[in-house]
């Protein structure tokens, strides 16, 4: 049961920084973040980013602040599966 709950938080994981990726990408095309989707992925994306740009300013017109949110939930996923380990055994 408590290995269920750590493959779905780590599949939510997994999820959540493909949608941070389709949101960076959206980026490039005009109107793509004002349809339904990307308001969605908006709504999804903006809070968790908000305070790494808080950190991190942008270069210019690139915005770091979507590459090291993926970057912190890449790093988090073993350290979930480190929690599970510990928890279970």
């Amino acid at each position: 049961m408590l290995a269920q709950i750590f493959n779905l938080l780590d599949m939510a994981l997994r999820i959540y920084s493909f949608g941070l990726i389709i949101y960076i990408f959206m980026s490039w095309f005009p109107g793509a973040r004002e349809s339904a989707f990307g308001s969605f992925l908006a709504k999804i994306c903006e809070p968790y980013l908000e305070p790494f740009r808080k950190i991190i300013p942008p270069l210019g017109m690139i915005d770091l602040s979507p590459l090291v949110g993926i970057l912190v939930i890449n790093l988090a996923r073993p350290g979930l599966w480190e929690l599970y380990r510990f928890i279970a055994y």
